[in-house]
């Protein structure tokens, strides 16, 4: 069998990660592939915790080079060895077949990568189990082929990334939503094969969820800077996730017209959006808790609020220091 599966090189970008990177390599070791046909890279951001300690035991090749995400992924790029390159996070682990299923289509027709579905790691968390719940439900948007998926469970051909000169290093989060709008321009496809399983480590706290929220707030802001046409979404972040920051600035621009006295009728418009927003929310929280039959599904409105007014306030900080470099994108 071995003599018609290609060779992998999976590359594993990591940063503080002691809590999730054993398992996520253990994952990797395990993987039902022939012996020799399987490369692991771990491309370590300059931890400071212990993820570098416990990646040491296991036959990984590592290096530890202090860059992003993409960054990071390019330079592990030029020392992989084999002409498929994978990419796992280093909080999430896939499950044992999972690289066999994905090269089984890696050679359909205009095919140059292939990626697989996303569950939950950390389920006995309710916040983590809620998030993961709505993931799931963006991800069964999907179809046979995609134009973009998360680097979480991702195969590519490597001499599709090197014509395309790999990764935005500029993009230090939705680099792999501006890859695939490159890929796409290209004709190319991503196929899913929702089959091949990764479980990812969500964010168990509302903390840990807004600081998240915020970077992408901030980056996906200079990504519709860069390619204007993928602020209309695609099938995994859609136009309406898109359009909620916009909303809650229409709710505090009109709250805050309010306070002038002959405004006042502002805030009447204000409270009327609020109130619609927590309607929508309330519509989609219901519709997932109903979807897996999980009422702790709920809390995706508080969720929804965290991520929506994360994504206001970077996107903020983005516009001001868009215009503070007199409107270049750097």
């Amino acid at each position: 069998m071995s003599d018609v599966l290609p060779k992998v090189s999976v590359i594993v970008s990591s940063l503080n990660n002691e809590e999730t990177i054993e398992e996520c390599l253990q994952a990797l070791l395990a993987q039902d592939y022939p012996q020799g046909y399987l490369e692991i890279i771990l491309v370590d951001g300059c931890s400071n915790d212990k993820t570098l300690v416990i990646a040491k035991k296991y036959p990984v090749k590592i290096c530890q080079v202090n860059l992003n995400c993409p960054a990071a992924y390019n330079y592990a790029q030029k020392i992989a060895c084999y002409p498929i390159l994978g990419f796992v996070d280093s909080d999430a682990k896939v499950e044992k077949h999972w690289l066999r299923k994905l090269v089984a289509r890696i050679n359909e027709p205009d095919v140059v990568g292939v990626s697989g579905s996303i569950d939950t790691w950390n389920i006995d968390n309710p916040w983590a189990r809620s998030i993961g719940y709505e993931l799931k439900a963006r991800y069964s948007r999907i179809g046979k082929y995609t134009k973009r998926i998360a680097t979480m469970n991702l195969l590519l051909k490597r001499s599709v990334l090197e014509d395309m000169g790999g990764w935005a290093e500029d993009m230090p989060s939705q680099y792999d939503t501006e890859f695939g709008y490159r890929l796409a321009l290209r004709g190319d496809k991503i196929a899913y094969e929702p089959s091949a399983v990764c479980y990812h480590f969500n964010r168990p706290t509302l903390q840990k969820f807004y600081r998240q929220q915020f970077q992408y707030g901030k980056n996906t802001l200079r990504l519709y800077f860069k390619h204007g046409a993928l602020a209309r979404g695609d099938e995994i972040t859609d136009v309406g996730m898109n359009v909620q920051p916009i909303w809650l600035l229409t709710i505090v621009i009109s709250f805050l017209l309010g306070i002038v006295s002959f405004l006042r009728s502002l805030w009447y418009l204000s409270a009327v959006l609020c109130l619609v927003l927590f309607i929508y929310y309330s519509y989609l929280a219901g519709k997932i808790a109903v979807k897996f039959k999980d009422k702790a599904a709920m809390r995706l409105i508080l969720l929804y609020y965290i991520r929506s007014t994360a994504w206001f306030n970077g996107a903020i900080i983005t516009t001001l220091t868009y215009l503070k470099r007199g409107g270049k994108n750097k």
